[in-house]
């Protein structure tokens, strides 16, 4: 019995050493444990914050500063001054009213000899050849009136004439059919209601089949003198590219445009606006390295800043190319103009 007692006590003893043990050991191996933890923690963070995508950050906007000696040296184009940042849209009234009127008198100065593009000897002929102008190019209009004004030269000989002959004639223009239509009404119209003769009223020539108020004031402003802005495509894109106004709306642009000018500069400054326009300041390559108003342009460097590159871009006079009129004035001519070739030339 007293044996079995101290066999009892000793194993317990040493039950009670070993359970000691174990505790001590676990109380060691906690803080390992944890510092490992928290290493692998801090290494799972490091490794995502470096495969972390980073924030695409925009590109730093390039100041619209014109550089020295910019334009081209082109016949007619004065070189480019350097230029101010843009201007800010908060331009007061009478800032944008001197800036745009300096424009048109730089203009004036390389297109002095700016004039309808389009070839007619009478009324009659400018508004025919301006309904015709419709979605193509005044040079394409000027190679067909001639075989089509041979064959019908009054309003009476228009208005009577079998529509599929007239189209075959039209057919160069594009829409050759809408357009047949809209030159023997208009024919017919100025036959049965003004005696033959184009009307040289804004009220009357809107009434006329295919004439709206951009026709209108191409035949007003060219054949009978009086003042109008012709807004079409190269103006509305011009004067928004200038900021003079921000209307998309052509009769808007005409009431907003006019409002910054002497009324007896409208015709003269449609001239300037749509020859720089189709010179210079294309709408999808402008030439800017080669434009004389680069100075009071806000839009510099949209386009070809480089002078030898924006001189490649220059079209007409400017670029030594045959002009769009068959029968071009003569300051044209002696400005080193060349007058278009005849459909089919070449």
């Amino acid at each position: 019995m007293k044996k079995s007692s101290a066999s009892k006590k000793t194993a317990s003893a040493k039950g009670a050493a070993e359970e000691k043990a174990a505790v001590e050991k676990a109380a060691a191996e906690k803080p390992a444990a944890k510092k490992s933890a928290v290493k692998k923690t801090a290494g799972k963070k490091a490794a995502a914050k470096k495969t972390a995508p980073m924030k695409r950050q925009a590109p730093a906007k390039r100041p619209a500063v014109v550089p020295k000696k910019a334009a081209a040296a082109v016949k007619g184009v004065a070189p480019a001054k350097t230029v101010a940042a843009k201007p800010p849209r908060g331009e007061s009234r009478t800032a944008l009213v001197r800036r745009a009127r300096r424009i048109d008198r730089e203009l004036a100065e390389v297109y002095p000899y700016a004039h309808p593009e389009l070839d007619f000897e009478n009324p009659f002929q400018l508004v025919v050849a301006t309904v015709l102008s419709a979605q193509t190019t005044d040079l394409r209009v000027n190679q067909t009136t001639p075989a089509l004004f041979a064959k019908y030269p009054t309003p009476e000989d228009l208005a009577a004439a079998v529509p599929e002959e007239v189209e075959e004639i039209l057919r160069p223009t594009g829409f050759f059919r809408a357009k047949t239509k809209s030159v023997i009404g208009l024919s017919k119209a100025l036959t049965e209601d003004f005696g033959g003769e184009v009307p040289g009223r804004l009220e009357d020539l809107v009434k006329l089949p295919g004439v709206g108020r951009k026709t209108a004031f191409v035949v007003l402003g060219n054949a009978f003198g009086r003042p109008g802005i012709t807004v079409d495509t190269h103006f509305q894109r011009l004067v928004r590219r200038w900021r003079w106004t921000e209307e998309t709306d052509p009769d808007k642009i005409e009431a907003a445009v006019g409002a910054l000018f002497p009324k007896s500069d409208w015709t003269d400054l449609s001239h300037h606006v749509i020859w720089h326009g189709r010179r210079i300041c294309h709408a999808r390559k402008p030439a800017c390295g080669a434009c004389p108003i680069a100075p009071l342009c806000p839009a510099y460097g949209e386009g070809e800043t480089d002078p030898e590159k924006a001189k490649k871009l220059l079209k007409y006079e400017k670029g030594g190319l045959p002009g769009q009129r068959l029968k071009p004035p003569q300051a044209y001519l002696d400005a080193g103009g060349k007058p278009a070739p005849p459909l089919g030339a070449g």
